[in-house]
């Protein structure tokens, strides 16, 4: 089969790959229909050392399913699933808690041996507790917004209910990527009062303004910090949303963020050593949280939304490319003039 692997910085190609074969009784073989690039996946594709590749890419897929382990009960051969970001069991402790990216069996794709999602097809382990069954067929319209369930729709979600946003609540979503976005989509679906998005790319913003924003401030650094203040009379945000995932967005986060308030990170960070003091968190008694979205624990909650057309997270797609010309697409999202890559092997 042909699979996407990264050799380095910049270095994306598309190469022959083993076929998957089921290894476990709880595996399923899946045929890729349709994947993306994410914005996470731009962070290797910038700094990746070549000592470190070549390794397989992607986590985010639509398939259907050509084969089952004897011991997979949900899915047989045919059915059309959708694949969030980490693979789980299901059944341990952190699984029934809603904690899938803490199983104690599963993992991530594209690590330690377990197929990338930017290929032509997957080995899932513990399909059961993994796959998502979705109830259309493979070329309904849906597809892209279906799609953002495997993470970030699911992430934005995550983000806003970690950070608590309700009604009555003013909300910053720091970044105008794909999870920014859909940070903005998630906090109008829970109610919030005011949407603050800081993102200087209009195409972005403008789409942000569809999904709920109020409010557009395109300056960073302390002029952002400073307009959004304002924007809030001095207050700041009860809750801010921070989708990039560098210092310089933590710094803007808790530089707007109320009193009393909370900051839910989920851009993956890149970095490990940052203020946690008087003049950032402690002083102003504020929450931090976040973390890497359990997406499996949402898609139940989301889909149904995204089936009846209430919400159409899938506009995050800005561009389309084969497999084979997917080294374009990671240069288009890396050079911002793509959102969001949607891929057909």
């Amino acid at each position: 089969m042909r699979a996407t692997l990264i050799y380095g910085a910049g270095d994306i190609r598309v190469e022959d790959a083993p076929d998957p074969s089921l290894k476990e009784t709880t595996d399923a073989l899946v045929r890729v229909t349709t994947a993306c690039i994410c914005g996470s996946d731009l962070h290797p594709y910038h700094s990746m050392s070549p000592a470190d590749g070549p390794s397989r890419i992607g986590h985010e897929f639509i398939g259907i399913v050509e084969d089952t382990g004897s011991e997979v009960t949900t899915f047989k051969k045919g059915d059309l699933v959708v694949a969030p970001f980490a693979w789980s069991d299901g059944t341990c402790d952190f699984c029934r808690e809603g904690l899938q990216t803490a199983c104690e069996h599963g993992g991530f794709w594209a690590r330690n041996g377990i197929d990338g999602g930017q290929g032509e097809a997957v080995r899932v382990p513990l399909a059961d507790g993994t796959l998502v069954k979705l109830p259309v067929e493979e070329s309904s319209p849906l597809i892209p917004s279906l799609l953002t369930l495997s993470d970030v729709y699911g992430t934005g979600w995550h983000a806003a209910t970690k950070g608590g946003v309700n009604e009555g609540t003013t909300v910053t979503v720091i970044g105008d990527g794909a999870v920014g976005l859909l940070s903005v989509l998630s906090a109008r679906e829970l109610g919030a009062e005011r949407i603050i998005l800081m993102g200087r790319h209009q195409t972005r913003t403008d789409l942000g303004r569809e999904f709920g924003a109020t409010d557009v401030v395109a300056e960073r650094g302390d002029e952002g910090v400073e307009k959004v203040r304002e924007l809030t009379g001095g207050q700041g945000s009860h809750v801010v949303l921070e989708a990039v995932g560098h210092l310089p967005a933590y710094q803007q986060a808790y530089g707007v963020v109320r009193p009393g308030g909370t900051i839910s990170r989920v851009g993956a960070p890149q970095y490990e050593e940052a203020p946690i003091g008087f003049g950032s968190l402690f002083g102003g008694n504020i929450t931090l949280t976040g973390g890497p979205a359990p997406a499996r624990a949402y898609v139940e909650t989301l889909m149904p939304s995204v089936l009846d057309g209430t919400v159409d997270p899938g506009r995050v797609f800005d561009r389309t490319v084969d497999l084979e010309d997917i080294a374009d697409g990671y240069r288009a999202m890396a050079d911002r003039e793509a959102l969001k890559v949607l891929v057909r092997p």
